[in-house]
């Protein structure tokens, strides 16, 4: 199938005037923050609105939008109806027949069951049209137009959404995110779809499809993360926090935030993942959660961490412990599942090695490894890809080289981009290290013949 053509947005490039792309875009940028919003706009952002690919901005784009522009609406902005885009996308002849890279990409029978699921919550709302064109189902005109544009949305159908967030974060847990993104989105794209078209009989079914919807783009944002693909992730944590604060929901909003700390770290931003985490911070505060505080300390401390903040970092780990050691509470949100003793100390290896301080890194990723429930083979794979690279730059080279074996164990069932440019990063610590050495010699030969080098 054979996406349409996009047409060129003329009234966007005229609001843009003599201000090249680059310039534009911090415009957006400086706007956002005017307002409290945060967005990933660059050159190539608005490159993609002018051209016609972005028919549609996301909420938070929508919000930026007309605040620079008041009394405009997205129509005068050049931009399509959301009901009529929203789901689709802007994809490619080659993203729609691309075939799987992986079995897991097919998400076993678990996403495809979850797929089902979806299709018949959807199938039977008044929401077919949009929801059955984000999940490919292919419905032509005549079926589409025979649905009504608007029903009530109920159980069923918010049932469906949250299912699909346990079932993705199910599967990202055991296999990593390269394999899922593409699929996960499917889902995702189906939720706002019925956000935006169905009206839900009761608040608090409304309120759980708002908390549904949002924690859906960030488990597909994190996937994104995952697997490398960096802006899209921004785009969905953006997205998420729109939703908490449209929905005025606080525990949403911490998650978003959470996350676009993390993101921001990984992508060489410690000032934005510091402020984001206070964010998250403030958030959470009511919440009553001491454990969704430590993760968001932890997140704060790898930001000043990233900027050479020795007192700043040691005094947010010192919270995070703190807060940590209260134990668990009904309040800790669901999808903090995997915040346990070994996570506490993964990330504060992360803070000492951003710190230059390796052996001290290796001590607390050794605990991570050991503390490791293995269920959660993609975390193992991450912990131990962690510690090669610390023993690595400790000058621990041997130990290095039998931990990085234990990696490549795991790469058979994880698929992470992230995972696997650490363990790309240790070996080029160990290649002039480890001369002489049969044990770092056999396992970069192994890593070599892995990675198809």
């Amino acid at each position: 199938m054979v996406s349409t053509r996009a047409v060129p947005n003329t009234a966007f490039r005229r609001l843009r005037g003599q201000r090249s792309a680059g310039e534009f875009a911090a415009a957006v940028r400086r706007s956002a923050r005017e307002i409290g919003e945060q967005v990933a706009c660059d050159a190539r952002y608005i490159g993609r609105v002018e051209s016609g690919e972005i028919r549609c901005p996301n909420y938070a784009y929508e919000r930026v939008f007309l605040h620079m522009f008041p009394g405009a609406n997205l129509a005068d902005l050049g931009f399509s109806p959301r009901e009529s885009v929203r789901g689709r996308g802007a994809r490619t002849a080659s993203d729609t027949a691309r075939p799987p890279t992986s079995p897991l990409l097919v998400l076993g029978s678990d996403t495809d069951e979850e797929s089902d699921v979806l299709r018949r919550a959807f199938m039977t709302s008044g929401t077919t049209a949009v929801a059955a064109a984000s999940l490919g189902l292919g419905l032509g005109g005549a079926a589409a137009a025979a649905v009504p544009v608007q029903r009530r949305v109920g159980e069923a159908e918010v049932g469906a959404v949250e299912k699909a967030v346990r079932q993705i974060r199910l599967l990202d847990d055991r296999h990593g995110g390269d394999g899922l993104y593409r699929r996960a989105a499917q889902p995702l794209r189906a939720a706002y779809a019925l956000l935006d078209s169905g009206t839900a009989a009761r608040r608090s079914t409304a309120d759980r499809l708002h908390a549904g919807a949002g924690e859906l783009a960030i488990s597909v944002g994190w996937l994104a993360h995952d697997s490398g693909r960096f802006e899209d992730a921004r785009s969905h944590y953006a997205e998420a926090l729109a939703t908490a604060r449209l929905a005025g929901d606080p525990a949403l909003e911490a998650h978003a935030f959470c996350n676009a700390s993390f993101l921001a770290r990984d992508t060489g931003r410690p000032r934005e993942a510091v402020r984001a985490a206070e964010a998250g911070q403030r958030a959470a505060q009511p919440l009553g959660s001491p454990r969704l505080l430590a993760l968001l300390a932890l997140r704060e401390a790898g930001g000043r961490a990233g900027l050479g903040d020795r007192t700043g970092c040691e005094r947010a780990l010192g919270r995070a412990h703190t807060a940590f050691g209260k134990g668990p509470s009904a309040a800790d949100p669901e999808w903090m599942t995997f915040f346990r003793e070994a996570e506490l100390e993964m990330l504060e290896a992360q803070c000492w090695s951003a710190l230059g301080d390796w052996s001290r890194a290796a001590r607390h990723a050794r605990r991570a490894t050991r503390l490791q429930d293995p269920h959660f083979t993609r975390n193992l794979a991450l912990y131990r890809a962690e510690l090669t690279t610390d023993l690595a730059r400790a000058g621990l080279t041997e130990e290095a080289a039998a931990t990085g074996h234990r990696v490549l164990d795991l790469l058979d069932l994880v698929q992470s981009s992230r995972i696997r440019t650490m363990l790309a990063d240790a070996v080029t610590v160990l290649r002039p290290r480890g001369r002489g050495s049969v044990d770092v010699k056999d396992f970069l030969d192994r890593h070599a013949m892995a990675a198809g080098v």
